[in-house]
């Protein structure tokens, strides 16, 4: 059953990305003192909202966007409906200058990736960098990708999938966006170099599949914490609790969250013996031989990387890099599904997958998790309404950029094909919407949790 936290949780994370976006489309109108006749979450007929001045502040009934309804502009009246026809005409956006045009255009995803870089810049300034582990195998699960590989605990990874030098976040991303597909390595390993080729393990949870590598990087020993138990598991009826620091596994001192869920992978339908600090003190707990009907014990582990103090431009170089491997990934999904190796089906998620995702991330990391997931999002909707489709943000910006091109050849775009142009984006958003719906629909057949997802339906 959906928790009252998780619900709130998500109507936050997408009604702030939503009202940030359209703030920005709305204060650079009124910078540019361009009328603006309506403010709305949401797109559809009006359910609530007040006016101050000339402009209606507004929630609708569908929440899959919003926008900023500007005098003048008449190009999204299928969604935003028709505008006031009294309007002065040095408040009409659709008389500004091309150059303004563009400007209000961009202020929505300019706001949106100002979000995602604020969020994490904030966050380092607040609390520190985290240290992120070294490229160098620590632990292999047994019987997976890694072992399989022939990956050996000790191997300095030196290229993965032709990047040469690459970064752990990289690796793991990587693998997490090639289930089942080979992937080039080479380790350095007793001074040579060693060619190797892996292939994620397949993990498909919610319907969406993910590649696991099976092995663990050098975390220089960092603590190993449980952050979410399952309610009535085999991990509650123990006694484990969130916050619980596992110290060891089977009487095995514990390096890393894989040794713990390699271990309880590997001794299906036997107990298992943990031991764990819990508020400064040491704890011997025993679990029983069941396990939930996926095989695991009901627990979620984590890595709790230390951090280290960063400057503003440590914490602005952190930022950048966290938000760039955010597109990289995004753009490697997309790219994937344009070569026919992964499916649209697996890579796009709508309202349900980004409740799902929002709700588990504010469930188990609290306000940490609600910052996270906001900051993810903000940067999908920036980043994908600039791509140049009717109706969206880019769309507004090629057509201008069009009609400026046109302009320098004395032709102009008439009315009637801009008006096409729009009826045609509308259509793409509206098929857009209902694929994504019932892509999320689908995926609720399956009982597991859902993995962020990596991308979502654009706002306009």
């Amino acid at each position: 059953m959906p928790s009252l936290i998780g619900i709130l949780g998500f109507i936050l994370i997408l009604g702030a990305a939503v009202v940030l976006h359209e703030f920005g489309h709305f204060l650079v109108a009124k910078l540019l003192k361009i009328r603006v006749e309506t403010f709305s979450v949401g797109f559809g007929p009006r359910l609530i909202g007040r006016r101050w001045g000339q402009t209606d502040y507004r929630i609708s009934a569908i929440p899959l966007g919003g926008y900023v309804k500007l005098g003048g502009d008449e190009s999204n009246a299928p969604l935003e409906g028709a505008g006031a026809v009294d309007i002065p005409p040095e408040e009409m956006f659709n008389l500004r200058p091309r150059y303004q045009r563009i400007m209000v255009a961009l202020a929505g995803p300019i706001m949106n990736i100002i979000t995602a870089f604020s969020i994490p810049f904030v966050a380092a300034l607040m609390f520190g960098v985290p240290n992120t582990p070294a490229p160098i195998v620590s632990f292999v699960v047994k019987d997976g990708a890694a072992e399989i590989a022939g990956l050996r605990p000790g191997d300095r990874i030196v290229q993965f999938n032709g990047v040469e030098n690459p970064q752990w976040d990289s690796i793991y991303g990587d693998g997490l966006l090639s289930p089942g597909q080979p992937l080039p390595l080479i380790v350095e390993r007793n001074g040579e170099r060693v060619s190797l080729t892996i292939k994620p393990t397949p993990l498909t949870e919610n319907g969406e599949t993910a590649g696991m590598l099976d092995f663990v990087p050098d975390n220089g020993g960092f603590p190993v914490v449980i952050h979410d138990v399952t309610p009535d598991s085999p991990a509650a009826a123990a006694g484990l609790k969130p916050g619980d620091r596992v110290l060891a596994v089977g009487g095995q001192r514990v390096g890393s969250k894989a040794q713990v869920t390699g271990y309880i992978h590997e001794h299906t339908n036997q107990p298992i013996h943990l031991t764990v600090e819990r508020v400064g003190k040491t704890v011997e707990i025993e679990t029983d031989s069941r396990r939930l009907a996926n095989g695991v014990l009901g627990i979620t582990v984590g890595d709790e990387f230390p951090l280290r103090k960063a400057g503003v431009g440590g914490a602005a170089g952190y930022a950048y890099r966290s938000n760039l491997e955010i597109i990289k990934l995004t753009g490697k999904a997309l790219g994937q599904v344009f070569a026919g190796k992964r499916s649209v089906r697996n890579t796009l998620s709508g309202p349900i997958g980004i409740y799902k995702a929002a709700s588990t991330q504010v469930e188990r990391l609290g306000w940490d998790g609600f910052f996270q997931m906001l900051g993810f999002l903000s940067l999908n909707l920036g980043v994908f309404n600039l791509l140049p489709i009717p109706v969206l943000d880019g769309g507004a910006i090629f057509l201008l950029l069009i009609e400026g091109a046109l302009a320098v050849i004395g032709l102009t775009l008439s009315s009637t094909i801009r008006e096409r142009i729009q009826q045609v984006g509308f259509v793409m958003v509206i098929l857009l919407m209902v694929f994504v719906i019932s892509n999320d629909l689908l995926k609720q057949f399956s009982p597991e949790p859902s993995t962020k997802p990596a991308a979502t339906a654009p706002a306009k």
